[in-house]
């Protein structure tokens, strides 16, 4: 079966003609499955998911027969699809082959009882007894999750039909052989993002490999609304399809971009684009994926590319009265006059109508009548927020505010002050204080918050964790920074800066405890921070807010708050170490350093050199990273601080290596493990090893580093460091192979690539390498069949990682 020979046909067709004496068995509802992951490579084998009968009828030997053909011909040309259909095999087999008939003269060979063979078998002679014959399976790959970052539907979705109707249409005119793209564009508030999101959840089924969101307004460091950077983007869509490495040029990211999802049937939503050249970097190349943008503008320069532009308007006046009577009730029956007037003077545009709607709601003794007088009394809105000449939106916006207890302006002010685009509960709570500042006892706020996400106001977009619409941000700033004295306003954003900071001590102390700097415990006054159940939610956490966490950063550069600047950088050193965002990682650092030295911290300004230097180095900015490093090196011997000293010279024998000045980067190391080695610090010195061994190989002195490589590992193993020890092991395999010790050199590189494809030590980038260490092992010892299938794997794997690997292996393999 594994070949998929006309034997595994045969195999095939005997056994579903077996198990299809009853269509609801196991064996049907799992081959369900394998259709399932049939239909990923081509979505004709969906047609087959019910087979034309139901109840546990037979299913007919005519579509038996068409159902395993077409099975056969698609798991010839695909993984995955050969990977389900084998497995299903060895779940539920046909019947046993028999004898052919008389055996020839000669010798016999008898293979007799409850045999079972596995493997390829080749019959002799005469075959007796129960035998079971079970293909060789494959073992599959790891795959990553599936990303499913479209926002959450809302339940007040209506009026439209026609424009889904219209985006059908759009999406079949693309041509099949190009990369589809459709634009929705429209005024603020029209309900863009809505429509977009709720028609691509309704074609879920066209894109089993993930939807990804990205929203493109970005913010600025004063806070300012602003177009997010595509490099940036891309950096998260990378990430979130499992790039290990990141490149730094946005041209290398969008190569890349498009190198991953090549052949993947993705969607994507970019929402809130300002211009085409802001989009055009994070298309897809592929036609089995489909972009989908959102704008306030028509993007015409998209339409180079082959964008088809949807233009969508207002609410039809039915739908509109609709959902204004969601929270009108019979009133809006009663009054339909008054009622259409409400929906003319929201312009249609469902934001204001259910602001509208929600301000009848709060006031169920108001008439329409009345609530017409009010939207007709406001004090006008800027020229882009008008609807066919009438100022809605933000007179709908201040109308609605105006109606809100004096609990929930209150926060609704105070939110808008902060440099955040993500809002914990927690938070919200400690800025529910009144102006004696006793703190609040939570009801309140949750009060407040609860009449805010009920106003559309606020969205909630988790069980704690709320955000503004984009419209809203600069309104509610404007009145924070109108309604709340100088001193009001500084105590809301001290409050705001000391809840990050909390929660990312909180976070720190989750993720990487060792990292935490002694004697640098926060004051006692600070507020509650968000609390965090275990690594994978304190990573989310960051991960959330991190535009909240440069935020805070910013500002506290900004005002002089200059030890919470580089103590929250520090703190926030896990989202830089998992998540590698270049840009943010250099630009808090920076911050952080001078801040620290204004603040006269040398502690800090040792952390935020080092630290900083790594994220310099990791950009690909070697010259200025080792200028950071030797800083750090000058200060830590001038303070007699032999761990920071060991860093910052391991800091730049890596520089040294990574430039191919190998005498340099094997002084540096030396000096780095004699020091880590002389203050007791074993995982460091181990480290430190691990780099000799690296230095040495590429000096091609390889008794050297077989020397440091193994007591390396044997150093990080009994500290119980998996991945780094798996790291070790690799590379001390590849290290013997070269060094003609193949036999063991092999093993070692196999246990590896079986740690690195489950568990602690789960990488795809170092499974990639052992798997192209394999493949020249496998070569130099003329296995050619061998090595091909290595660095095919290999590069494969690549494919999703780093283009210049992917193209190393595919040079490797024309060769062959």
């Amino acid at each position: 079966m594994c070949a998929f020979s006309s034997d595994g046909l045969e195999a095939l067709l005997s056994a579903i003609a077996v198990h299809g004496t009853d269509s609801a068995s196991p064996a049907w509802r799992d081959l369900a499955r394998v259709l399932d992951t049939a239909a990923r490579a081509d979505p004709a084998a969906t047609r087959f998911r019910s087979p034309h009968t139901t109840d546990g009828q037979p299913v007919e030997a005519s579509i038996q027969r068409q159902l395993a053909l077409e099975l056969y011909a698609l798991a010839s040309r695909d993984t995955a699809t050969r990977d389900a259909l084998a497995q299903w095999l060895r779940h539920h087999p046909g019947p046993a082959p028999t004898s052919p008939g008389p055996a020839p003269t000669g010798t016999t060979n008898i293979i007799s009882g409850d045999s079972v063979l596995h493997g390829p078998s080749v019959q002799a002679r005469d075959v007796h007894g129960g035998i079971h014959f079970h293909a060789s399976l494959p073992t599959p790959s790891p795959r990553i999750p599936v990303p499913r970052q479209l926002p959450p539907v809302t339940a007040r979705f209506i009026g439209r039909e026609a424009d889904e109707r219209a985006l059908d249409v759009l999406r079949a005119e693309c041509p099949t052989h190009t990369a589809q793209v459709l634009v929705v564009s429209g005024l603020a508030g029209v309900g863009k993002t809505t429509l977009a999101t709720h028609w691509l959840y309704e074609h879920a089924d066209s894109f089993p490999d993930g939807q990804l969101y990205a929203d493109l307004s970005g913010q600025s460091a004063e806070g300012e609304l602003g177009p997010a950077s595509p490099a940036v983007v891309l950096e998260a869509f990378l990430v979130a399809l499992g790039a290990s490495a990141v490149p730094v040029g946005i041209a290398q990211r969008s190569a890349l971009w498009r190198s991953m999802t090549s052949g993947l049937r993705v969607a994507v939503l970019l929402d809130s684009a300002f211009t085409a050249a802001q989009v055009r970097p994070l298309l897809l190349g592929t036609p089995t994926g489909l972009t989908v943008v959102t704008s306030r503008s028509n993007l015409t320069g998209l339409r180079v590319d082959g964008a088809s532009v949807h233009r969508l308007q207002g609410l039809p006046t039915k739908a509109a009265v609709e959902l204004l009577a969601l929270g009108g009730g019979t009133r809006v029956t009663r009054e339909p006059v008054a009622a259409r007037e409400v929906v003319r003077l929201c312009g249609r545009l469902p934001l204001t109508l259910a602001l509208a709607s929600a301000q009848l709601a709060l006031r169920p003794h108001h008439s329409v009548s009345a609530l017409v007088d009010n939207l007709s009394g406001g004090r006008g809105a800027v020229d882009t927020l008008r609807v066919d000449g009438e100022a809605v939106m933000l007179t709908a916006l201040d109308m609605s505010y105006k109606i809100l207890s004096d609990e929930s302006r209150t926060l609704y002010r105070r939110m808008g002050l902060l440099p955040a685009d993500r809002h914990d509960l927690s938070l919200l709570t400690a800025l529910a204080v009144d102006g004696e500042g006793s703190r609040d006892t939570g009801h309140g706020a949750d009060v407040a918050v609860h009449a805010l996400v009920e106003a559309n106001l606020l969205e909630e977009t988790g069980p704690t964790t709320y955000r503004f619409h984009d419209l809203l941000q600069p309104h509610a700033r404007r009145l924070g920074e109108e309604g709340e004295s100088p001193g009001r306003q500084e105590r809301t954003l001290r409050c705001f800066v000391d809840w990050c900071l909390a929660t990312a001590a909180s976070a720190e102390s989750i993720i990487v405890p060792s990292h935490r700097l002694p004697g640098q415990d926060l004051p006692a006054t600070t507020a509650l921070p968000t609390p965090l159940d275990g690594p994978e939610e304190a990573l989310a956490w960051l991960d959330t807010h991190r535009n909240g966490l440069m935020g805070a950063v910013r500002h506290s550069s900004k005002v002089g708050w200059y030890s919470s600047c580089w103590r929250l950088t520090d703190l926030i050193w896990p989202l830089f170490l998992r998540f590698r965002p270049s840009g943010m990682w250099i630009e808090a650092h920076r911050l952080g350093l001078e801040a620290a030295r204004r603040c006269g911290s040398r502690q800090g300004e040792g952390r935020m050199l080092t630290s900083g230097a790594i994220g310099l180095r990791s950009a690909g900015r070697y010259a200025e990273a080792a200028d950071w490093y030797r800083q750090a090196l000058e200060m830590a011997t001038a303070d007699d601080d032999k761990r920071q000293q060991a860093q910052a010279l391991s800091g730049l024998g890596h520089v040294s290596l990574l430039t191919h000045r190998l005498g340099d980067a094997r002084g540096h190391f030396e000096q780095a493990l004699q020091l880590r080695e002389s203050i007791g610090y074993r995982r460091g010195a181990a480290l430190t090893r691990r780099r000799l061994g690296e230095t040495a190989l590429a000096d091609g002195d390889l008794d050297t580093a077989v020397v440091q490589l193994r007591r390396a590992g044997s150093e990080l193993d009994s500290l119980k460091e998996t991945y780094e020890a798996t790291r070790v092991l690799a590379l001390l395999g590849h290290v013997l192979d070269r060094a003609g010790q193949q036999a063991e050199g092999i093993r070692l590189l196999r246990e590896s690539l079986a740690r690195f494809q489950v568990g602690d030590a789960r990488s795809e980038h170092w499974e990639a390498r052992c798997l192209e260490w394999l493949g020249q092992a496998a070569e130099a010892r003329g296995d050619h069949a061998e090595s091909v299938r290595r660095y095919e794997a290999a590069r494969d794997l690549f494919r999703r990682l780093n283009p210049e690997d992917t193209h190393r292996l595919d040079d490797r393999l024309r060769q062959r």
